[in-house]
């Protein structure tokens, strides 16, 4: 770092980031970040879901947050969706080329992907 705006610049470019991971969103996307999901590549999941819902101005629609184990390690990396007065759809097996579909296809289209769902294991 070597000056007091590039700081700036850096807090401002991050800022949204944060405030995406605690927003109050009308949908909740949860991805497994225990050390069997950041094993399978939940990580790289999670970066995608919190950059392309930022450039997409999804912001104040979506919040995107990670938990602990969600108990299907085997499964990995797993993402669960929540939308009010809807049934919790859980994603499994996620890539970040996954995670844009979802986004594209669920999360702006409505329509879950059924392939990529723990119920179609």
């Amino acid at each position: 770092m070597k000056s007091l705006a590039e700081l700036a610049a850096i807090r401002e470019k991050m800022q949204g980031k944060v405030v995406l991971r605690e927003g109050s969103g009308d949908i909740r996307v949860v991805v497994g970040m225990a050390t069997c999901g950041i094993a399978a590549g939940a990580r790289p999941v999670l970066s995608t879901f919190v950059e392309e819902i930022n450039n997409r101005d999804l912001a104040g629609k979506v919040t995107v947050s990670q938990t602990g184990c969600i108990g299907i390690c085997q499964f990995e990396p797993v993402v669960e969706i929540y939308e009010a007065d809807k049934e919790k759809v859980t994603y499994v097996k996620m890539t970040p080329d996954k995670a844009k579909e979802v986004i594209e296809k669920h999360l702006i289209g409505g329509k879950v992907i059924d392939e990529y769902t723990v119920s179609n294991i």
